[in-house]
């Protein structure tokens, strides 16, 4: 009885009729007329049942367990087999008036014998998948020879003397136990059928019909279990395809309900919840029994954001109508957290509506992620301040607002000084660290009087609304340097940087944000260039150094190549004996259309574009050459900048100048600015280490005009001290405390044994004074001023003494008075204020952002004029120096250099 199985449906087929089953199944057991609110007819209760996971799971368990039992011709229990025979056999025998023979009772023993066995040949049956001629035996055995014992039974009973009909009836009850025993096996009911009846009519009725009869009962009974048992594979195996399907999907809806990508729900017809999912019942704190039975808005939440989603809901509830992504916001006690509900109607096969089902998604990481992509679109990810775009917006806000008094506004813009130098020592995670702590200190300072940004890099923003006087923000602009400018503990080290300041007004200045930025810029340039650590306001003769800076930083490029550089050397003298000991190399420019220009003019640009290194190494080279032409008890210092030192390839390419010159190391002096202290990192101290075993000698230049810190001296091994031009002037004033300032260096360096050198004297005062103090060696235009390589040259030649010449003291006496004149500068003329006049120079109030180094001329009149040069320049007043000094007259007026006479009467 074996046959090929019938081709199967699609699979999607099984699902489809199984959720059409299900849905029929749940309808038909809703009730139609519902029963008291908050409780459920015993149809729904039953239909929820029915959805349980678990109890769906133990179901199919069950059936795959029955599916899988019926592939086996024996049935693990006869019990009820040997009753039933036991029973109808016994209750033949007392019937017949005569006694059961031998061969009858032997028989009957046999067929209860073989049925109590049946569960031993069962397991034989079931043990590693017995062979198809075993399995066959065993039918013959368990099945075949103890139904055609008690047919043989009956029939010798119906010799006997027993009725044949009731014979008849206890042979159909022996079937009847049969089928039960054998349900679910067609081959094996078929072959008890047939053994128990061949039995009984073999017996009963011997003749050649008879077993013709018996032979064409067994053959049609043959194809009926053939086409019984095909159909019953084809059912088992419809069933197996759809628990795969069931199972499956099952697997993968539990799947998706516990990754927490959604959850499920369904509602009865009066929208009362009948299940939700396990998890977003824990989450919502009260647990899936209480919430079956619960209306479906009480899972969303209270407050205003959920009014319109509450009546959307609503709606297609009552109008059983479908719906998608409804984002709600649930309620989840102590937590935001939001959902988007997608639910579709729920009809029978009749067309009645039954209820709703959907799902949930869970938009609580969206909807944080959307508000981190928004707030990353306006604020700094680093510093947590508002980025350039928001304040762009926030400055466009202000422009454009509606009353002319409310466009007031002041843009502040700042850049980090020596920020660079801490990404390069330290890392960018330490230069991240710093921008957090700049960022901190620029919302103390600034609160809630503006608002503050980061633009990108080092750059920084502020915008303070309303009308401000010079004087406010300038107050404003030295808080926000004297704040950035403190010492920063970054990964356990101390670091120094500063910060420059460009200021611009709104309307004042430029009455778009465009144009505002664009002058605040300028601004900042100015404001560097002035040496940094400063601030400047907006000027509109601020666009002709840019562009006069973008020129030069062109021309630089190219210097080099055409030779336009040179060293210029000012003697070094030891004070004692008047005793040339060495030159300081001093880089100057001769530019084909300006002339010869100072570093000031341009060192700021070089560092600015990257060229510093490129000019050092010209420098470095250029002086040991010059120096291999010198005695050999002369020195050279040269300067190197922060940038240069911090290039960890610097020892060797003070090694390569002094072998490639054949100069002992010892006669090349590096002067370093304390810059090059604003991180501890490792690499300054290997850098320093290098050089000293290189056998260089090592200098600290402007000592005392940074960030002054005795740990500087103790850490590097420097060999001298140079006291900045700064303590020297002025130092013989009445009341200065520089002299003070230079004993102390004086005294420290005698005790580190290092040498000092005073810089910049030009006065016999100040010489005497600094002689007097402890200086060791002098530098300074009492002596020397810079001089060409040739002239050095010739110097050199001689006895190498220096002869002081200079004035007396340290400065012309300066006439105070109010008078206003003209200073022409740029192609522009100003009005400004003359306060004091000298022979050398005069102080102007009046011009803002002047910068140091420029060329002005001064108008007293159409006929006298002056030129000069700017020395210093502090907000709005600044000193010049005329390029040819006055000469006083008795009369207490001054003689101008054209021989005219410039009276110093006040005009206000």
């Amino acid at each position: 009885m074996s046959g090929s199985p019938a081709k199967l449906p699609p699979k999607h087929a099984f699902a489809a009729s199984d959720l059409a089953a299900i849905d029929a199944a749940e309808c038909r057991d809703a009730p139609d007329a519902p029963g008291e609110e908050g409780q459920r007819a015993p149809g729904e209760r039953r239909a929820a049942e029915r959805l349980q996971p678990a109890r769906l799971a133990d179901l199919a368990q069950d059936a795959s367990g029955i599916i899988e039992e019926q592939r086996f011709y024996l049935p693990r229990r006869a019990r009820g087999m040997v009753v039933s025979l036991l029973v109808g056999l016994g209750l033949a025998a007392a019937v017949s008036p005569a006694l059961p023979e031998w061969p009858s009772l032997i028989a009957a023993l046999i067929s209860i014998g073989l049925f109590a066995a049946c569960p031993w040949f069962a397991a034989i049956e079931r043990r590693n998948e017995a062979a198809p001629s075993m399995r066959l035996l065993l039918l013959t055995v368990a099945n075949i020879l103890p139904m055609a014992c008690a047919g043989f039974v009956l029939g010798t009973e119906i010799s006997s003397g027993l009725p044949w009909q009731w014979a008849v009836a206890t042979l159909v009850c022996i079937n009847a136990a049969a089928s039960v025993l054998f349900e679910g096996r067609i081959a094996s009911l078929f072959c008890a059928k047939i053994a128990s009846w061949a039995g009984l009519v073999a017996i009963a009725t011997p003749s050649p019909l008879t077993f013709a009869a018996l032979t064409g009962a067994g053959v049609t009974l043959s194809l009926i279990a053939r086409v019984e048992w095909r159909a019953a594979e084809r059912r088992r195996e419809l069933r197996n395809a759809r628990e795969r399907v069931a199972a499956r999907a099952e697997d993968i809806l539990r799947s998706f309900e516990e990754s927490g990508q959604g959850w499920f729900w369904e509602t009865d017809r009066r929208g009362l919840i009948t299940y939700i999912s396990p998890k977003v019942a824990c989450l919502l704190g009260r647990g899936e029994e209480n919430l079956r039975g619960a209306p479906l808005r009480d899972i969303i939440g209270t407050g205003p954001e959920n009014a319109e989603a509450e009546r959307s809901l609503t709606f297609h509830v009552s109008a059983r109508s479908a719906f998608q992504d409804l984002e709600l916001r649930a309620a989840v006690p102590g937590e935001e957290r939001w959902w988007a509900l997608t639910g579709r109607p729920v009809y029978d096969s009749y067309k009645n509506f039954c209820g709703f089902r959907g799902h949930g998604t869970d938009l609580t990481e969206q909807r944080r992620s959307e508000q981190q992509v928004s707030r990353l679109a306006l604020y700094d990810s680093l510093t947590g301040l508002a980025n350039r775009v928001q304040m762009s917006q926030a400055l466009e806000q202000i422009l454009a607002a509606p009353a002319k008094r409310e466009r007031a506004c002041n843009v502040l813009m700042l850049d980090l000084d020596r920020f660079k130098q801490v990404n390069d020592t330290l890392g960018h995670p330490a230069g991240d660290t710093l921008l957090k702590q700049v960022a901190q200190r620029l919302e103390r300072v600034i609160g809630a009087d503006g608002r503050c940004g980061r633009l990108g890099g080092d750059e920084f923003q502020i915008i303070l609304p309303g009308n401000r006087s010079r004087e406010q923000l300038a107050i404003s602009a030295n808080a926000v340097i004297e704040a950035l400018s403190k010492p920063y503990i970054i990964l356990g080290q101390s670091v120094v940087i500063g910060a420059s300041v460009g200021i611009a007004r709104a309307p004042v200045d430029g009455i778009t944000s465009e144009l505002l930025i664009r002058n605040v810029d300028l601004a900042l340039y100015a404001a560097k260039d002035a040496g940094r650590g400063v601030f400047r306001f907006y000027d509109p003769g601020l666009h002709a150094a840019v562009e006069e800076r973008a020129e030069l930083e062109q021309d630089l490029r190219d210097a080099i190549t055409r030779g336009e550089l040179q060293l210029c050397y000012q003697p070094i003298v030891y004070a004692a004996s008047e005793t040339i000991v060495g030159f300081e190399a001093l880089m100057r420019w001769n530019h084909p259309r300006r002339g010869l220009l100072s570093p000031s003019r341009f060192i700021p640009i070089a560092e600015d574009s990257g060229l510093i290194e490129r000019l050092g190494q010209w420098a470095l080279q250029t002086a040991c050459a010059d120096l291999a032409r010198w005695p050999e008890k002369i020195r050279v210092s040269v300067n190197v900048s922060a940038m240069q030192f911090a290039n960890p390839e610097l020892p060797i390419i003070v090694a390569s100048a002094l072998a490639h010159n054949g100069i002992s190391p010892s006669r090349l002096e590096l002067e370093i600015t304390e810059s090059v202290f604003v991180s501890d990192a490792p690499g300054v101290e290997a850098t320093f280490r290098a050089l000293k075993k290189l056998g260089v000698r090592l200098a600290l230049d402007d000592f005392g005009t940074g960030y002054s810190s005795l740990g500087y001296l103790r850490k590097a091994p420097f060999d001298r001290i140079k006291i900045d031009r700064s303590f020297v002037r002025g130092a013989t004033e009445q009341g200065s405390r520089n002299g003070a300032i230079i004993a102390a260096i004086t005294s420290l360096a005698e005790v580190l044994h290092m040498d000092t050198t005073a810089e910049g004297v030009e006065t016999h005062d100040e010489l005497e004074l600094v002689r007097l103090l402890g200086c060791s060696h002098v530098q300074g235009h009492i002596y020397f001023e810079p001089m060409s390589v040739s002239d050095v040259a010739t110097l050199v030649l001689g006895d190498l003494a220096a002869v002081a010449s200079g004035p007396i003291s340290s400065r012309a006496p300066r006439h105070v008075l109010l008078r206003r004149v003209i200073v022409v500068h740029g192609g522009g003329r100003q009005n400004v204020t003359l306060r004091n006049i000298s022979e050398g120079g005069a102080m102007i109030e009046g011009l803002w952002n002047m910068q140091v180094g420029s060329e002005v001329r001064i108008e007293f009149s159409p006929a006298q004029t002056v030129d000069g040069q700017i020395r210093w320049s502090r907000e709005n007043r600044m000193g010049i120096e005329f390029h040819l000094p006055l000469r006083a007259r008795g009369d207490g007026s001054f003689a101008l250099p054209r021989s005219s006479q410039l009276q110093l009467a006040d005009q206000s």
